[in-house]
């Protein structure tokens, strides 16, 4: 049947909604019937994808659209198309069938497709015979939708795509295309209006920043060499391990010669063996995900399944992961579901609708950052979400996510005023399709991927954040692996800011942490949030002159690796960063040439290998039994003692004096008589102390023991019997 003249216009526009009805070969009852439009062609000649021929079409308009009979049943047909003295071949997307199957169907539509990112995006594969690549976007409102590229001039009309109209999936395999080819989508919204060119939200790769295209690309890499490390994590309970994390900012860590970003091989070969040699167990990087501004440090980002072109392909993000894991440490990412930014390429407005956020801008956008809110409550937007979460751990191997300002996705009244936020349907602040989903978040990471760490920043107490999210079990649990200790960061370092003479009129902001400790499985985090927006260093929070500063910041890392909690540390604090930090610079690592900046690395360095030694200090992070306080209430002297051990192994005292005078014989109730080894005294000479000390050890009698306490200094002491 001959189309009617409007339904041709449409294809020519690149509005054609079923682009497969008009296109391609079909079957008829005088045989096999191909339309295809082959623009700048003079001639046509069918042939089967093994070369056979099967029959010229008649070009019958003069934009490129050829008409004719075929021999043999509908197949995938390429042809050989002329103008004058030129030839090329093309092999027509629309003889082949549908890549999703009804499965794929059924388990989108119920938002329990665990494996999207194998499904939606660009993916380059066999199909029917032929090699190319089989695209599919989810756009339930657009009335079209068509892939655009280098490949095709850009041009909507060449590659209209077919709907799945139940899910609203838009799909097309388009043969005879590889890697590495740009592309985005064209859509039509609802109202007829011609959306900006989208870029693929499941795109493995993107252009580099300015460019916002997607590119065609194999995520990750086929070989891996990092089994005996995943299967370690997975045969333990992490908060029995030692966990100590190094926070890098990829693009500022370190600059090459001319001041460009490292790729991820360059950074695997000096970023590893440094972290390694440190004594950190895990890296953790701001988001690599594909991002537009780099102040944004990657927190907002428009390609969440793309590792940034900043730092080379995806496979060297993927060659990183594996060298890591071999030489030993973990990889961590900050993953953002909390909010995404409003770049007319990206999400919002998707398909011409508030698609992924929400349309109402009192629960779809946020007054802090200016960006989108993810419409939690809609099933293919958890979906997505979620897809991603897996996507990381399965592709790239990563152990482990950050999540990014979860308090902000658990209330709906978060920064806002009255009258600003909408209640739930209970009348209260909490965003339950928020929990719902870091609740499902966590489950499918968990499940699919034992031995996975996710980790919360979350700064209100909220309750249950670390707690399991089983069906049954409160509603309020989140799940997560950890929960950032953000009570803890706020009031040490308030409190070592503060003059020591003040100090002893602020002891709680030490002890008081102790008393909430244990309720969630904490990190204790020293990141980069604290470091930026004219908060200074941490060397510059500290109080005091040049000298007191270094002993302060000695002091308060080696408490901080004796309390009881994970670690995280953010770059450059290592060696005490004098400046603050900027993503547009790398680490002030001249610093080092000074013996007070390298006293710190080594202090820092020390403590590392000690916590992981010493399963006193990190075996009961998470568990009250592995507390003890020795001195709680000598506000007075500024002194501070507790106990850290756990079943089978000798406890560490761990002892904190932080004012500038030395307690010279300062007495102390241990719970075993004996030899006490001082492992680590944040005042020795190597680190750039004073040099005072226990001259190695101290002996207990009846209880009690006669302990030397450096000004400003943290010392610790282990059992030895």
């Amino acid at each position: 049947m001959k189309p009617p003249q409007d339904a041709i216009e449409a294809l020519f526009a690149g509005r054609q909604a079923d682009p497969f009805a008009l296109l391609g070969p079909h079957e008829g009852p005088e045989g096999t019937f191909a339309r295809a439009m082959l623009p700048g062609a003079e001639t046509a000649e069918g042939h089967s994808l093994e070369g056979a021929k099967l029959g010229k079409l008649k070009r019958v308009d003069d934009r490129g659209l050829f008409e004719g009979k075929l021999r043999g049943k509908p197949k995938p047909v390429k042809y050989r198309c002329t103008a004058g003295e030129h030839e090329w071949w093309v092999t027509d997307p629309y003889s082949f069938g549908p890549v999703l199957g009804p499965v794929d169907d059924l388990l989108i539509a119920q938002g329990t497709h665990f494996r999207l990112f194998d499904k939606l995006g660009a993916h380059l594969i066999e199909h029917e015979g032929a090699l190319g690549v089989h695209f599919a976007v989810w756009a339930p409102n657009a009335r079209n939708v068509s892939v655009v590229g280098d490949f095709n001039d850009w041009d909507g009309s060449r590659h209209p795509m077919r709907n799945r109209v139940d899910i609203g999936v838009w799909e097309i395999f388009i043969p005879d295309i590889a890697d590495w080819r740009a592309y985005k989508y064209r859509i039509i919204g609802p109202d007829g209006v011609e959306q900006p060119l989208k870029a693929d939200p499941f795109a493995f790769a993107s252009e580099l920043r300015p460019k916002t295209a997607s590119l065609t690309a194999r995520p990750a890499k086929p070989d891996w060499g990092d089994e005996a490390h995943r299967e370690h994590w997975r045969n333990v309970d992490p908060r029995r391990e030692a966990i100590s994390i190094y926070e890098v900012h990829p693009g500022s860590w370190q600059r090459d010669d001319n001041d460009w970003f490292l790729t991820w091989d360059e950074m695997a070969s000096r970023l590893i063996p440094y972290v390694a040699d440190m004594g950190f167990t895990h890296i953790e990087f701001l988001p690599v995900s594909e991002h537009p501004y780099d102040p944004s440090w990657g927190y907002q980002t428009t390609g969440l399944y793309a590792p940034s072109a900043r730092f080379g392909a995806p496979d060297g993000f993927a060659r990183f992961v594996d060298g890591a894991h071999q030489a030993g440490l973990g990889v961590l990412l900050d993953w953002v579901p909390a909010h995404f930014p409003t770049d007319e390429h990206g999400l919002a407005k998707f398909d011409g609708t508030a698609l992924y956020e929400h349309a109402d801008p009192k629960l779809g956008f946020h007054p802090d950052w200016n960006t989108a809110i993810y419409n939690f409550g809609r099933r293919e937007v958890r979906s997505f979400l979620v897809n991603n979460a897996l996507f990381w751990a399965e592709r790239y191997h990563v152990d482990g996510l950050r999540v990014d300002a979860v308090a902000s996705m658990l209330y709906r009244d978060y920064s806002r005023e009255e009258g600003e936020w909408i209640p739930n349907e209970l009348g209260g602040n909490e965003n339950w399709e928020a929990v719902e989903f870091l609740r499902a978040m966590n489950r499918a990471v968990h499940r699919e991927h034992p031995g996975i760490l996710t980790i919360a920043e979350e700064s209100t107490s909220w309750p249950g954040v670390s707690h399991p999210a089983y069906d049954d079990g409160p509603r309020e649990n989140l799940g997560f692996g950890f929960k950032w200790n953000m009570g803890f960061m706020h009031d040490t370092l308030q409190y070592m800011a503060r003059d020591p003479v003040h100090r002893k009129h602020h002891h709680d902001e030490i002890t008081f942490g102790l008393v909430y400790a244990f309720s969630e499985n904490f990190v204790l985090p020293l990141s980069h949030d604290e470091v930026v927006h004219g908060k200074g260093s941490l060397l510059n929070k500290m109080s005091g002159d040049d000298w007191q500063k270094f002993a302060n910041l000695r002091a308060y890392y080696g408490l901080m690796w004796g309390y009881p909690g994970k670690k995280l540390l953010f770059m450059g604090q290592e060696f005490a960063q004098r400046r603050e930090w900027s993503e547009a610079r790398a680490l002030d690592w001249h610093l080092l040439d000074a013996p007070a900046h390298e006293g710190v690395r080594k202090l820092v360095r020390d403590l590392n290998h000690l916590y992981k030694a010493k399963p006193a200090l990190h075996a009961r992070d998470c568990e009250g039994d592995g507390f003890e306080w020795l001195v709680a209430d000598d506000a007075d002297a500024s002194v501070f003692a507790w106990l850290r051990k756990c079943p089978g192994q000798p406890p560490v005292a761990v002892l904190s004096n932080m004012t500038p005078m030395t307690h010279g014989c300062y007495g102390l109730h241990l719970p075993n008589d004996g030899t006490w080894a001082e492992v680590f005294n944040s005042d020795a000479q190597e680190y750039g102390g004073s040099g005072q000390g226990n001259m190695g050890k101290i002996e207990v009698r009846d209880g009690w023991g006669c302990v030397t306490l450096p000004p400003l200094s943290t010392i610790m002491l282990e059992y030895k019997g």
